[in-house]
C-alpha cells in the first residue's frame, strides 16, 4: 500500500467536503507557469514538458467541472512568447493547437480566444476562431483561452474599439472623453460580458502577473503555488480555493 498516496486522498477529500459551494469563485484565472523548468529538471526536451502541461489543463478543467466553477482563464502564450526560439515556439504553436483540438471534441467546454488573434501563425488563428464558433451554443464551463496574450495590449485595443465605435456614431474626441468611464473599457475588453476573476492562481513560485488581465484582476485574489505546472495536483487547487474562502474580501481598501 503506498501509504503516502492514501494519505494525500484522505486530505484531498477532507479539503473537499470543507468547500462551501455558495462561496466558490465563479470565474478562475490561472497562469499555467513551469513547463519548460519542470521538462530541464527531469531531464527531458522543453516541448515533453509543454506537452505534459497540455494534458494537465484538460485535468485542471475536469476539476473546475466538477467543483462548479463556471469560467476559466488560461493564460497559456504572451505576445512576448512569440519572440521565443523559432524551434520551441513551432513546438509549443503545435501542442496548443493539439490541446485546442482536444477541447473541441464533443463534451467539451466552451472556448473563447482572448488575445490578438492577428498576431498568430495563420493555422493557429484559425484554429481558434474555428473552435469559438462550433463551441459557442456549448453549455457549461467556459474557457478563456490566452493565446498571444498581453495585458497592455488589450486595454489598447478596448481603447481603440470603443474610439472607432463612437466615432461611427459622429462623436468627437472630446465628446467621448467627457463620457467615457470604467464600464465603457470593460465593454470592449476581451472578456466583454464575463464577471472577472475573483481568483488568480500562478504555479511554479513566481510571484507576479506578467500583464495577465491588468485590468480584470484590479479586486481579484492572488494564490502563488510552488508547483511546476505539470505537477500541480488537484489537492493544490483546493487549497488554493480553501485560502480564498477564507479571506476576507475588499473592494478599494
Amino acid at each position: 500500500m503506498h501509504w503516502p498516496n492514501l494519505l494525500y486522498g484522505i486530505y484531498e477529500r477532507k479539503l473537499a467536503r470543507e468547500l462551501n459551494p455558495e462561496t466558490m469563485p465563479k470565474h478562475v484565472g490561472v497562469l499555467v507557469d513551469g513547463n519548460r523548468r519542470w521538462a530541464k529538471a527531469a531531464g527531458a526536451p522543453t516541448a515533453h514538458g509543454h506537452r505534459v502541461g497540455a494534458d494537465k489543463i484538460v485535468e485542471f478543467l475536469g476539476w473546475c467541472r466538477d467543483l462548479g466553477i463556471h469560467t476559466v482563464t488560461l493564460y497559456m502564450l504572451s505576445t512576448e512568447n512569440l519572440n521565443r526560439p523559432a524551434s520551441e515556439l513551432t513546438d509549443l504553436i503545435s501542442i496548443i493547437k493539439e490541446l485546442l483540438l482536444r477541447l473541441g471534441e464533443p463534451g467539451g467546454p466552451r472556448v473563447q480566444p482572448v488575445g490578438a488573434v492577428e498576431l498568430l501563425p495563420e493555422e493557429l488563428a484559425t484554429t481558434l476562431t474555428r473552435l469559438r464558433e462550433d463551441t459557442a451554443e456549448r453549455a457549461g464551463l467556459h474557457v478563456n483561452v490566452a493565446v498571444g496574450y498581453g495585458g497592455r495590449r488589450e486595454i489598447v485595443d478596448a481603447v481603440r474599439s470603443l474610439l472607432r465605435e463612437e466615432g461611427a456614431k459622429g462623436r468627437t474626441p472630446e465628446q467621448i472623453a467627457d463620457v467615457l468611464d470604467v464600464e465603457d473599457i470593460s465593454q470592449h475588453l476581451y472578456t466583454s460580458g464575463q464577471p472577472d476573476p475573483e481568483l488568480l492562481i500562478r504555479t511554479s513560485g513566481e510571484q507576479r502577473l506578467s500583464g495577465f488581465l491588468m485590468w480584470q484582476s484590479a479586486y481579484s485574489e492572488f494564490y502563488f503555488c510552488e508547483a511546476l505546472w505539470p505537477d500541480f495536483r488537484r489537492v493544490d487547487f483546493l487549497r488554493a480555493l480553501r485560502d480564498y474562502e477564507q479571506r476576507g474580501r475588499r473592494f478599494g481598501g
